[in-house]
């Protein structure tokens, strides 16, 4: 065969054809290695050049006239192109719908039947070709590969009825077959890639199963949205299950343990999250294909403070680890508690400084609750460990008690601020003694505690606005729970060792520091009636008797979780019935 051609003839010679496959291949290649480029600039710059490469050569053959042999090389480059470049604009532009409009007219140029149709829209193109009384079966794969972008394109921008009709007519479907969007994708198969066929960057079939998940999430969304709470589980969990690992399946993963949440399900809420954090745990294998469109490209890409937002792997472990110390599953909440220190230790995340802190869980506030959890678990050694790392760690931050105590004594006012967290370190470790049944360090860890409380001045206005991280626990609700808590646990310790007198101190000041506290009257009528200290008992259980019969106001105020673990450990019998076993104490009758 001579290897001369007139540049007249509309098909070009087979070396021609051979060197553009070949320019295609050689940038799919250098497309897919700035992938697993290291530096993010090396990388942007391998990808930008190969996408410029796919623009030339697409340019080259949309030069010539449209010819069968050459377009099937002419859809794969429109396929990588379109794909690269969604790619780095992470997401599709009206651009990329022209681009797909170009080839298909290109296609029609072939079947001599553009001339009327030159004014038509994209579905009209679609159906044209599709229903072609010759259809052009080599051009099926590319063709097929063009109609997923196209799918992705209308799924992006909501075009659900023109991409119902697209999947309806690649299916083979007559009219009024099913409009169920999730079964369309399931039925459609596109056909499988020659072996000789050019390289492309993401084949048809991996673009399917990426359409399926981020068509089964927005379905399970919509449906969210009108109320049908399992057909949205459904559909969600069918997302997260062709997902083989990573952010991508944080989403549905992430919305599926609020609906659980919701409907009191907390072992698949929880099993949920333990799914989303091994997910994201996940490096992707070098064996596994990149896929340059991937589900959060078809989707409304959440900011950090949406619900859709997963975050990190060290996020999502606290959300993990602090539900289960909600629920009163201790022993997994400390087992989680403490993967979360060791991963936010150990590099792989980001650190924590208090203060300031960044978004999401503080570092402070993640040792304090890992320690409650710890205790909660009965493995109060390890608590102390926690505390004391803690401690190690922050010690530029907070003033030494005996520096405390020398200022007391000289008259000073003004003490040095120190954060609350530091406090409620010393009240857990407290905690801790007091599960070893060491009385004496537990008193002296409340007495420290509450050395801090009482004597350290809050953070004033020229110190700047209180951290992330203090803003949990310095307000003045919290600040009063906290002294609260202090006091109750040492007057329980005095109890303990039969000094009745000094914990009637510790319980009276409790309830003047918290009036809102109830646990604390309760603390100090038990404490009333073992002193024989009778009028003052009744007057006390008369008031508490009063406010049981008022109603109840919901509390407008939440504390940190580690605090509220730490109340419901001094918390005292259910109130009611101790409120009837002093009545039935009272001599009859009893006036006062």
């Amino acid at each position: 065969m001579s290897h001369q051609t007139s540049l007249g003839t509309s098909v070009p010679q087979a070396n021609c054809l051979d060197l553009w496959r070949e320019k295609n291949d050689q940038l799919v290649r250098q497309a897919k290695v700035a992938q697993d480029a290291g530096l993010p600039l090396r990388r942007q710059q391998l990808a930008q050049d190969a996408l410029e490469g796919l623009r030339g050569l697409l340019r080259s053959l949309q030069g010539l006239p449209a010819a069968v042999p050459v377009l099937h090389l002419e859809l794969t480059v429109i396929c990588n192109f379109i794909t690269l470049r969604a790619s780095l604009a992470q997401g599709f532009i009206e651009d990329q719908a022209q681009d797909i409009q170009q080839g298909l007219e290109r296609v029609l140029e072939t079947q001599e039947q553009l001339g009327p149709r030159l004014e038509c829209g994209l579905k009209e193109l679609w159906n044209s070709i599709l229903h072609a009384s010759s259809p052009l079966l080599e051009l099926l794969p590319a063709l097929h590969h063009l109609a997923g972008l196209q799918v992705a394109l209308w799924l992006s921008t909501d075009c659900l009825g023109d991409l119902t009709l697209l999947l309806q007519t690649l299916n083979g479907s007559q009219s009024g077959a099913s409009e169920d969007l999730l079964m369309l994708l399931k039925t459609w198969s596109p056909p499988a890639k020659k072996s000789d066929a050019p390289l492309t960057l993401q084949d048809a079939r991996g673009l399917r199963d990426v359409l399926l998940t981020a068509s089964a999430f927005r379905q399970g969304l919509q449906e969210l949205i009108t109320g049908n709470l399992h057909r949205a589980l459904s559909n969600l969990h069918e997302a997260a299950s062709a997902l083989k690992g990573g952010s991508n399946s944080g989403p549905p993963l992430l919305e599926a343990s609020r609906l659980y949440r919701q409907l009191g399900n907390t072992v698949a809420e929880l099993e949920s999250l333990e799914l989303l954090v091994e997910a994201l745990s996940i490096t992707p294998s070098s064996e596994v294909p990149h896929l340059l469109i991937e589900v959060e490209l078809l989707l409304p890409r959440p900011d950090p403070a949406s619900p859709l937002h997963c975050g990190t792997q060290s996020q999502v472990k606290h959300l993990l680890a602090s539900r289960c110390l909600q629920t009163e599953r201790a022993e997994d909440a400390a087992e989680h508690y403490l993967d979360l220190l060791a991963l936010l230790l150990d590099g792989s995340e980001p650190k924590f400084s208090p203060p300031p802190c960044p978004p999401g869980p503080c570092m402070p506030e993640v040792f304090l609750e890992a320690a409650a959890a710890l205790i909660q678990a009965g493995r109060a050694q390890d608590a102390l460990t926690v505390c004391e790392e803690l401690l190690s760690r922050t010690s530029s931050l907070h003033p030494k008690v005996p520096q405390l105590w020398e200022d007391a004594r000289k008259g000073t006012k003004e003490s040095p601020h120190c954060p609350p967290w530091v406090s409620a370190t010393y009240l857990l470790q407290g905690q801790a003694w007091v599960q070893l049944g060491a009385r004496k360090e537990a008193i002296s860890e409340f007495s420290r505690c509450l050395e801090l409380l009482f004597r350290a001045t809050p953070k004033d206005k020229e110190q700047g606005p209180p951290s992330n991280c203090e803003q949990g626990c310095t307000s003045n609700v919290a600040l009063q729970q906290l002294r609260a808590a202090a006091l109750i646990s040492r007057g329980l310790e005095w109890v303990a060792s039969g000094q009745d007198t000094k914990a009637l101190q510790d319980f009276l000041l409790s309830v003047q520091v918290c009036p809102g506290n109830r646990d604390a009257s309760f603390h100090l009528l038990q404490n009333l009636k073992r002193l024989d200290r009778r009028d003052e008992a009744t007057a006390l259980w008369r008031r508490l008797e009063a406010q049981t019969k008022l109603p109840q106001e919901n509390a407008t105020w939440s504390l940190p979780l580690y605090l509220e673990t730490c109340l419901s450990w001094i918390r005292p019998p259910d109130h009611e019935t101790l409120l009837g076993e002093f009545r039935t104490s009272l001599p009859e009758p009893c006036d006062l």
